[in-house]
């Protein structure tokens, strides 16, 4: 697996001394929005991954994400998500002393991740900062803080609330130009040997009001969020297209979208200059609909599970 190679940003490189001295004493590198200082303090580095944030907070094995919700001087407001890892593998640790430019936390290669999704025209939500921290001998955290896309919502609700919202012709021309754009977004990921990992409906947002009306176009009109598992792969790249595309698929499974809906996507998505070559379209078909089968399986089972120790308590 190939990590992503960002492009150049604004995300700060500062010298990072000799082996020794880095695993010694460690090192801290981040990277700043221009209008993070005014809402977090000058001092933002040194506070934050002590800062209690408690609004939608889920804890998880080392980590957590919870939204903030920040004002400046002027009262303006900046609303973002937080994401803090405070256990790291310390592997993880010793591998980012070794190699001080590669991304070893999840912060910083999330950061990467958006840098390369945004240059390369994928509408993304903005980065207000990041940080990565190297203690002594491979102690590890990370922080990133990415913007709230207010006003917008997830596809797996934005689909049933326009199903209910437009007529049965004005909901079949916006799902027809939906569709579309999904292909498109999708299809631009892969044609780089790039993969999402988590191409799940539900990372597709648009604009809540775009559900009362069908927009002239879709293009630029969705983003794409939680890019912290993407990496490119030049071997094997058929398995992550495959994984992705059943994801996307498996979750689609929403009220409003049909087969139909589903065939539309495929037709879009195998259209342009980029064709998964090598790869026949039947087989193709074929092991996303066999991986789109376990997923669902996977569900059924992990919901009868659920069922039994309801029942049991």
């Amino acid at each position: 697996m190939a990590p992503v190679v960002p492009p150049p940003s604004a995300a700060s490189t500062p010298k990072t001394g000799g082996l020794f001295t880095r695993l010694r004493f460690g090192r801290t590198r981040a990277y700043a929005s221009a209008d993070w200082p005014s809402f977090a303090s000058e001092d933002w580095l040194a506070r934050i991954m002590s800062e209690t944030v408690t609004d939608r907070l889920h804890e998880k094995q080392g980590r957590a994400i919870a939204r903030w919700t920040l004002t400046n001087a002027s009262g303006e407001k900046l609303i973002v998500y937080l994401k803090r890892h405070f256990v790291l593998p310390r592997k993880h640790g010793i591998l980012s002393a070794l190699w001080p430019r590669s991304a070893y936390s999840p912060g910083w290669e999330e950061l990467q991740n958006l840098q390369w999704a945004e240059a390369s025209g994928l509408p993304i939500a903005r980065v207000t900062a990041a940080a990565e921290y190297l203690g002594p001998w491979g102690r590890l955290q990370s922080v990133i803080a990415v913007e709230e896309l207010t006003g917008m919502i997830g596809l797996h609700e934005a689909v049933p609330l326009a199903m209910r919202t437009l007529n049965a012709s004005d909901f079949a021309r916006w799902k027809c130009g939906l569709f579309r754009e999904l292909a498109r977004l999708s299809r631009e990921l892969h044609r780089r040997r790039t993969f999402h990992k988590d191409l799940y409906f539900c990372h597709f947002y648009i604009l809540e009001s775009d559900c009362a009306e069908v927009p002239e176009t879709w293009a630029g009109r969705v983003r794409v969020i939680d890019f912290h598992r993407m990496a490119q792969h030049r071997l094997g790249w058929q398995w992550f297209l495959v994984k992705d595309l059943a994801q996307l698929m498996y979750s689609s499974e929403v009220p409003g979208v049909t087969v139909r809906d589903r065939l539309r996507f495929w037709k879009h998505y195998r259209e342009g200059d980029w064709q998964p070559v090598s790869v026949p379209g039947h087989w193709m078909r074929s092991m996303i609909a066999r991986k789109y089968r376990l997923y669902a399986n996977q569900s059924i089972r992990r919901e009868k599970r659920e069922r039994r120790k309801a029942e049991a308590v």
